[in-house]
This record gives C-alpha cells, sequence and structure tokens, in this order.
C-alpha cells in the first residue's frame, strides 16, 4: 500500500509542481482549445498567449509571496 501512496505523491508533484495555478490553467488551456477544436474552429492561436498569462500570473504570485 506504501507504494502505491508514493506513487500517486509521486506524479501529484510531477504534475502540479509548486504552482498549482499553473497546472489548473493547462489543463484550462487545453480544455478550451479540445471544445474549439471540436467546434471546428481553429485553436492553435490559443494556447501561445494563453501560456504567456499563466506564467505572468504565477511570476506575480511569485513576487509577491517574494517580497
Amino acid at each position: 500500500m506504501k507504494w502505491i501512496v508514493a506513487f500517486l505523491r509521486f506524479w501529484r508533484d510531477f504534475l502540479v509542481g509548486d504552482d498549482p495555478i499553473i497546472a489548473i490553467g493547462v489543463v484550462a488551456m487545453l480544455a478550451v482549445a479540445g471544445v474549439l477544436n471540436a467546434a471546428d474552429v481553429s485553436s492553435w492561436w490559443l494556447l501561445p498567449p494563453a501560456v504567456a498569462g499563466v506564467l505572468a500570473v504565477s511570476l506575480r504570485r511569485a513576487i509577491r509571496r517574494s517580497g
């Protein structure tokens, strides 16, 4: 049982890491892109600005915590 818990903790740390906002943002971006793609709307343009936005939010939060 311990190895199952350790395995799940590894994946949580690997996927979420230090900032759960980034993980939530990535999942949300992929979901929106998937919905747009299913509706036959080109969604390639969504991911680059969304990644920049999530990164900006994460950096802003990190700067506020450290200073």
